[in-house]
């Protein structure tokens, strides 16, 4: 059980929401700050009193009053104006992560709402009914709106929802559970919508999947490694501390561990002087990408528990300022930057996959080819790895030097770091088919050198994908070769972490 406070939820709690379905609780001293802001709500509805949001319009409307008979409905009219997002869905594991956030922003007792509001998004994430959002529709101020209202949405009992695998109107499913549509009061429908909670949900998404994939690129770089029996004084320990970059030298470290044992790798000036920079910079390539990693979730783990909508309730009530916390741009700066590094990932593994196939870079059959000339082999295996590294090129540009302004000029400035995220989303798993192409090339390679003479680690990550995409005895179609073995380093049904197998190990 992961109890929500507003302010301590970090990266490795998301993952086991997310990924294992973790329940969530409410920590009571945090139920009582919503309690407390809620009041202050309350007594500016009865005094009169003029504040943004609570009994004005919204945007350029903030200058218009709205009756005391009308604030209610005027969260209502909000909810369903600005469910106006477009496009396929967000994964439903991104969706249950905007619930999750946004409960917990509303935890922090800045936005005054009831505390039916945050019972009901907790009850929404234990019992895994998810919000249907699209996934287009959002600049990133004030905000992720768009598809923040289509959350907002099943709150009141309308749109849509993931249950059990099904996509079901929220009002079938409500009438099942027993639960009940709630009534938006003052304030609070604004107080759903107005944070940074899809770029986010979606950044968290993005780096678990990145660590991921930047361990399993370790691996298989390894094993692409002894397939080109590839100098192993590259990585001595001595050249990476001469640089210092602490990533770069834990990347070295690990080749060191996946190769070790290996009667393929050789040492310098027995079969060449020097390998090709694919091979041979791999610390220094996926040693950068990890330091992106560690600004992206240094930033992702404050946002988590930010108050980022508006106006915010501060000082026990005292005080209510509108400002801008909804702006998303230190999100949207993080998303371009995991994006250039999860794109140079893929970079690099298509340039090893070149090297695995190209007859003139190696002593291999030509394109890994079971009978030259009569069959292609991974000919076109690597063409498809091109193909999406370059499409990568193109989803790397960075959405957070685009702006465009809106609600008549009132908005003028806005992050799109929305679009950052899910272009980020993208180029992650292109880059994951990436990686599932070298890995059946260096697979195939490693067959014609000996399995046998391949480190324990080799033979190891070898014996569980070959239960997966067999060896390429005659073309057949690689298509789904490459989308079984996508599917599985999705799965996360192979231990990547070379940390653990060295505890193990020793």
């Amino acid at each position: 059980m992961i109890v929500l406070n507003g302010s301590s939820l970090n990266l490795k709690q998301m993952k086991k929401i997310l990924y294992k379905d973790e329940p969530i609780s409410i920590d009571p001293d945090s139920m009582e700050k919503v309690k407390q802001s809620r009041e202050a709500v309350e007594r500016i509805v009865m005094d009169q009193k003029t504040v943004y949001g609570i009994n004005t319009g919204f945007g350029k409307f903030s200058d218009v009053r709205i009756r005391e008979d009308d604030v209610d409905k005027l969260q209502l009219h909000l909810i369903r104006s600005h469910a106006c997002a477009l496009g396929d869905p967000f994964p439903e594991r991104v969706s249950k992560a905007m619930v999750v956030l946004r409960l917990n922003a509303l935890l922090k007792g800045f936005s005054g709402v009831r505390p039916c509001i945050v019972n009901r998004l907790c009850d929404l994430v234990n019992h895994n009914i998810i919000p249907v959002i699209p996934c287009q529709g959002s600049l990133g101020a004030s905000g992720d709106l768009a598809p923040l209202s289509h959350l907002a949405l099943v709150l009141i009992g309308e749109g849509e929802v993931h249950e059990k695998g099904r996509v079901r109107p929220t009002q079938e499913v409500y009438q099942e559970q027993g639960f009940l549509p709630l009534e938006l009061k003052a304030k609070e429908g604004l107080a759903l919508i107005n944070g940074t909670q899809a770029m986010t949900a979606m950044g968290a998404v993005n780096y678990i999947e990145a660590e991921r994939l930047v361990d399993q690129c370790d691996w298989i770089a390894a094993m692409t490694m002894e397939a080109l029996e590839g100098i192993i004084d590259a990585f001595h320990p001595a050249i990476h501390e001469a640089r210092g970059y602490p990533e770069q030298m834990k990347v070295a470290e690990r080749i060191r561990f996946l190769t070790k044992g290996s009667r393929l790798i050789t040492r310098q000036g027995e079969k060449r002087v020097q390998d090709a920079y694919s091979i041979r910079c791999i610390p220094q390539v996926h040693g950068a990408s990890r330091q992106s990693l560690g600004y992206v979730k240094e930033k992702l783990e404050i946002e988590m528990n930010a108050a980022t909508d508006n106006p915010l309730i501060l000082e026990d009530g005292q005080t209510i300022v509108s400002g801008g916390n909804f702006h998303g741009q230190p999100i949207a700066l993080a998303m371009d930057f995991l994006k250039i590094a999860a794109a140079e990932m893929a970079s690099i593994s298509e340039r090893r996959i070149e090297r695995l196939v190209n007859p003139q870079l190696n002593d291999l059959p030509g394109f890994l080819s079971p009978d030259p000339g009569l069959q292609s082999g991974a000919m076109i295996m690597q063409y498809a790895a091109a193909s999406i590294v370059s499409e990568n090129k193109t989803l790397a540009h960075p959405a957070s030097v685009d702006s465009i302004p809106s609600s008549a000029n009132q908005e003028d400035h806005v992050s799109m770091g929305t679009t950052a995220a899910r272009h980020c989303y993208q180029i992650i798993r292109n880059a994951q088919k990436v990686a599932a192409i070298e890995l059946i090339c260096a697979m195939q390679a490693l067959e014609y050198r000996g399995i046998t003479l391949a480190s324990s680690c080799a033979r190891e990550l070898y014996s569980k994908a070959r239960t997966v995409v067999s060896s390429i005895q005659e073309d057949r179609i690689f298509s789904k070769d490459i989308e079984a073995l996508d599917d599985w380093l999705i799965s996360g049904r192979f231990n990547w972490s070379v940390q653990d197998e060295m505890v193990n190990r020793t």
